[in-house]
């Protein structure tokens, strides 16, 4: 036998863990991240690649493109989409006739080429139609449903006649104001932003029956009630409605206004005065020289 200081020495066995670069490469190639775009990302990449190769081509392009527009117009040309007809619900036979003039709708039309909001926004803007709505009926209908716009004063001015309604919002225009006598009349610049305040005073005037001719809108100011016998009554700024409620009491007690007056001045309210017309003041200077040349003759 071999002495014990003969034998071999036994090898080293090898360490298993891996070394340090391959530690931290190991464990960068586990966070998400990593992973995420292993799995997702460099799938990604190559499909990316291969479709802007693909579609580098023009000839291809216009293939796809025009396969999309084929089908697209197969889908929307089938008849349950398609629109064949126009119905408007709620307005006169001229508002409707302008409705249809100014709607750019060639029938039959695919729904999905409708824009509807753009049509309700072309409808309100006639001024006739105060609001309105649009939508498809079942049945391949187009249907127009308005609120029109109600008049209810004739508004005069230098260059027309026009109608108004009770926000001041223009209706339609009137050869003369004959056109609608049933309604009661205002005139002036500016007089079409004070219609509530001139419905009040007319409202108010009714005491005086058909002497009412119309209120006109002074200086853009206030207001003058014009009356039969070319006689007005000139009103204040402020409280109008109350001034002409005091005038006509006044009248109602004395006949004010059934006297030779041409105009009550209310707009000093502390003094209002009373203008006598041209032939009561010829009338009251003819007695005043004939009282004059009495008193001198004595």
């Amino acid at each position: 036998m071999r002495p014990l200081s003969a034998r071999r020495p036994k090898p080293k066995s090898s360490d298993p863990a891996p070394s340090r670069w391959a530690w931290r490469i190991e464990r960068w190639m586990m966070t998400p991240s990593v992973r995420l775009g292993l799995r997702a990302g460099i799938p990604f990449v190559v499909m990316l690649a291969a479709g802007t190769w693909y579609l580098s081509d023009e000839g291809r392009r216009t293939q796809i493109t025009d396969t999309v527009a084929d089908i697209q117009s197969t889908i929307q040309e089938r008849p349950e989409f398609m629109v064949n007809l126009m119905a408007v619900e709620g307005a006169g036979d001229d508002v409707a006739a302008d409705i249809r003039d100014i709607l750019p709708v060639d029938f039959p039309i695919s729904s999905f080429d409708l824009d509807l909001e753009m049509l309700r926004e072309t409808v309100e803007g006639l001024d006739p139609v105060k609001d309105a709505s649009v939508r498809i009926r079942p049945g391949g209908v187009l249907e127009v449903t308005v609120i029109e716009r109600v008049p209810v004063v004739v508004w005069r001015t230098y260059e027309q006649v026009s109608l108004i309604d009770e926000t001041g919002a223009h209706v339609s225009e009137v050869v003369s104001r004959l056109s609608r006598a049933d309604l009661p009349l205002i005139a002036g610049d500016g007089a079409d932003k004070h219609v509530p305040e001139a419905l009040e005073l007319i409202n108010a005037a009714r005491p005086l029956g058909d002497r009412l001719r119309g209120l006109v809108r002074m200086g853009q100011r206030r207001w003058d009630v014009v009356l039969d016998r070319e006689q007005r009554i000139l009103l204040p700024e402020a409280n109008a409605l109350q001034a002409l409620e005091r005038v006509i009491a006044l009248d109602s007690a004395q006949d004010l206004l059934a006297r030779d007056v041409s105009r009550v001045d209310l707009r000093l309210g502390l003094r209002p005065t009373v203008q006598m017309n041209e032939a009561a003041t010829q009338a009251w200077w003819q007695i005043r020289a004939q009282v004059d040349a009495l008193t001198t003759g004595q």
